[in-house]
């Protein structure tokens, strides 16, 4: 039981540590101290949906709807490729004013923006859905199962917290444009590099 609760928390923690689009939006709301706890809580259960989703099986949906990844990924590059383009315009125009007195951008925008990047994603339903999804597997017992997933989701929830919170506890000390300037183009970079990624997986 321990073992499938500690497999489920850091295979869970391994496979989103990585600086992707979540967490850069994460990390950027954070630093703008801008509806933090809706911004972590709608991707920590976002995760929680896609890993239950995962650990019930994940494969036989792909078995009925085979174009089902190849859909994902083509809304997932789409969506990547504009918001990079998004981040990029705002460097230019270096306008920070708002994240520099910490004023907060409409909460329903900045969820819709998570919504895209969180459920366009195909990395997202590889990671919670597919390989999770795999890991789980070899859990035959259902209250291991159980604990696998639950360990999986909490990981999920400390990790899109700390990140968004630790970012908090840093904001006072980035106030400069230079530097919000420089955070965009660092998450445009990254989301025309998952684009392109996506890109090489389906040619």
């Amino acid at each position: 039981m321990i073992s499938a609760g500690l497999t489920g928390f850091f295979t869970s923690l391994s496979l989103i540590l990585a600086i992707g689009a979540q967490n850069a939006m994460i990390l950027r709301q954070g630093l703008a101290r801008s509806h933090v706890f809706w911004a972590c809580l709608f991707c920590a259960v976002s995760d929680a949906i896609l890993i239950a989703l995962g650990v019930a099986g994940f494969g036989l949906a792909t078995e009925r709807f085979p174009a089902l990844p190849l859909i994902l990924t083509i809304g997932g590059m789409g969506f990547l490729v504009c918001y990079g383009c998004m981040r990029l315009w705002a460097a230019y125009k270096g306008v920070y004013d708002a994240e520099m007195d910490g004023r907060a951008k409409p909460l329903g925008a900045v969820i819709a923006s998570l919504a895209a990047v969180t459920w366009l994603n195909p990395h997202v339903y590889l990671d919670t859905l597919a390989l999770l999804g795999a890991v789980s597997v070899q859990y035959t017992d259902g209250m291991e199962k159980l604990v696998f997933g639950l360990s999986a989701v909490t990981a999920s929830f400390v990790f899109f917290f700390s990140l968004g919170y630790g970012a908090v506890l840093l904001a006072p000390y980035f106030k400069s444009a230079r530097f919000w300037r420089g955070l965009d183009v660092a998450i445009a970079i990254v989301m025309f590099a998952i684009a392109f990624g996506l890109y090489k997986s389906v040619h």
